[in-house]
């Protein structure tokens, strides 16, 4: 193999590396409740959303209530699709900067930052929505939220106790 071909395929490597590291925080970026161990909650269980999207069936909403229910869902699909519409223009940006002999990784890892920080602000404006709507709960609403998070992060502990236990 001649140097130029293993230049050459060193720079292809480096490039799909950026390109990956640039999705991928994107992809970290998308809003949306699905929760669940290692989702936006973080790893000790449900995020706010999810949980309450959990238990809805259980709360028995009043009319107010439900609408701000709708209401956050429905925000958090259009914050899901925003990231994905993010996801994608910095895939874009990056396939133009790939195009280039000389590609300006600093630019698209700009797009991606800026896309990582609209992500972050649209999740709080949503996860605000979320607890606006707890806020209204009465004690018994709020208790069967907190028994849901308390059972998620037990069967969360227990889970990384069997997996320490398993891998030390």
């Amino acid at each position: 193999m001649s140097n130029q071909t293993l230049l050459r395929r060193t720079r292809q490597a480096a490039l799909a590396s950026a390109l990956f590291v640039a999705l991928a925080g994107v992809a970290a970026a998308d809003p949306g409740p699905r929760g669940g161990m290692h989702g936006p909650g973080g790893p000790q269980g449900a995020s706010i959303e999810a949980a309450i999207a959990h238990v809805k069936d259980q709360l028995a909403l009043n009319a107010d209530q439900q609408k701000m229910f709708d209401s956050a869902v429905a925000q958090n699909r259009a914050a899901r699709e925003a990231g994905r519409t993010e996801m994608v223009r910095v895939r874009d940006a990056m396939k133009a900067e790939l195009a280039k002999p000389e590609p300006d990784l600093a630019a698209v890892a700009a797009i991606a930052d800026a896309a990582r920080a609209k992500g972050q602000a649209e999740r709080l404006t949503a996860r605000g929505t979320w607890l606006n709507l707890y806020g209204t709960f009465t004690t018994a609403q709020k208790q069967v939220v907190r028994d849901h998070l308390v059972q998620r992060m037990e069967r969360h502990d227990a889970w990384r106790e069997k997996a320490r236990a398993r891998f030390g």
